[in-house]
């Protein structure tokens, strides 16, 4: 009687061990991490879409389907563990603008992404195409020209900007970014990564945008540091954007970027400061140390390595340019005058295949000398390996 007794008990024990186990391996339950804030957002591993509206989500492990948009709102968090692989479906059609998959995070939200080199975070899509899915989106509080205050062009036409330049909206690190840029029409195009109003709370390293049919990452105002992004575009036949792009006033540090495109797309770098007007304050003016472009030679449409125009400034140092017809073309008189002023510049930088160094244009399109933008180091090394890979950028890219 004892034996069978103790054999029920111990049978019990067994069973409620693998119940346990189960729980907290479902496809659909995050139990297994404890989550001192829960949020009443319910997660469908194969139908992720929705608003986190409060508490915390957390992805943890596997696949999950991305079905729709997906937006952080404030005071809502969303965390990604080591690992988590998230794959835009497919719309009913190119057109079923209703259906586009992306993830947003509105001013208040916050996003964790908490990849490590060994095992990143990836976002990607069903299709391997450029344009394939929207990508993901943070709106922040900090300074923006474009306003007070704006609205998203993308990503669930969220308000963006404010007066907090150490707005935070959270933390990315070893993220991967694959096939996005999805296009409602040629003025409203999602990017890799799009930046609006984010301020310098935000952390963002080691980031890869592969294959954007847009640009790769984009800088609407704000004041964020990044440090460790990479973008390629290598498809055959496939026509992207610029790799790095900034308007409306950013004011932060990139550190260590590589691109590469030998497709037929646009430019290493496009750089604004506020299109409607030059002068609209905060004027962009990045600092970006240690850079790599590389383009696909004088035949592209739009073969400038780095385009600066209508009023931005920055500084740009340890350059390498390789493979474009045109290193530095400068547009306006506003950007010719801070080349002038040593408010727009260069140095440092590494000319390889670069057939002309620097072009200059007025607004009265005027040709104008803006050779004092760069000054040469033939041992630059740019993103830290001059145009092979980083060393910063091996085990968790795509790509190389």
């Amino acid at each position: 009687m004892k034996k069978s007794i103790f054999r029920l008990l111990t049978l019990a024990l067994l069973t409620g061990t693998v119940a346990t186990t189960a729980i907290s391996c479902s496809s659909d339950d995050n139990s297994s991490i404890e989550n001192p804030n829960p949020s009443d957002f319910v997660v469908n591993r194969n139908d992720l879409k929705g608003e986190i509206k409060s508490g915390e989500v957390i992805l943890e492990s596997g696949t999950y389907k991305l079905t729709g948009s997906l937006i952080v709102r404030n005071g809502a968090t969303l965390r990604i563990k080591p690992g988590v692989i998230i794959e835009a479906t497919a719309a009913s059609s190119p057109t079923a603008y209703e259906e586009v998959r992306y993830i947003s995070v509105a001013q208040g939200g916050k996003i964790f992404v908490e990849g490590t080199a060994a095992s990143p975070v990836i976002m990607t899509a069903v299709n391997k195409t450029p344009g394939s899915w929207g990508g993901l989106v943070l709106a922040g509080r900090a300074p923006i020209n474009k306003g007070t205050t704006a609205t998203s062009e993308v990503g669930g036409d969220l308000t963006y900007g404010g007066t907090d330049a150490n707005d935070n909206s959270g933390t990315i690190t070893y993220l991967r970014i694959e096939y996005p840029g999805f296009s409602y029409n040629a003025d409203k195009e999602f990017n890799g990564l799009s930046f609006f109003g984010v301020g310098k709370g935000t952390k963002v390293e080691n980031v890869q945008v592969y294959e954007s049919s847009d640009d790769g990452f984009e800088w609407f105002g704000g004041t964020n540091d990044v440090k460790n992004l990479v973008v390629l575009n290598l498809l055959p036949n496939a026509v992207g954007d610029d790799l790095f792009d900034w308007t409306e006033g950013w004011n932060g540090t990139a550190t260590s970027l590589y691109g590469k495109r030998t497709n037929a797309g646009n430019r290493g770098i496009e750089a604004d400061n506020n299109s409607n007007d030059h002068t609209a304050g905060p004027i962009s003016n990045p600092t970006i140390n240690g850079i790599t472009l590389i383009g696909a030679g004088a035949a592209g449409p739009e073969p400038q390595a780095v385009k600066l125009r209508v009023g931005t400034k920055g500084k740009l140092d340890n350059v390498v340019l390789s493979n474009w017809k045109v290193g530095f073309d400068v547009q306006h008189d506003e950007s010719v005058a801070a080349v002038a002023a040593g408010e727009l510049k260069a140095t440092n930088v590494k000319f390889d295949n670069v057939t002309t160094k620097s072009v200059g244009t007025s607004t009265a399109n005027t040709t104008v000398d803006v050779s004092k933008i760069f000054t040469e180091n033939t041992t630059a090394t740019g993103a830290g390996n001059g145009t092979a890979q980083p060393e910063w950028s091996k085990g968790w890219t795509l790509g190389f």
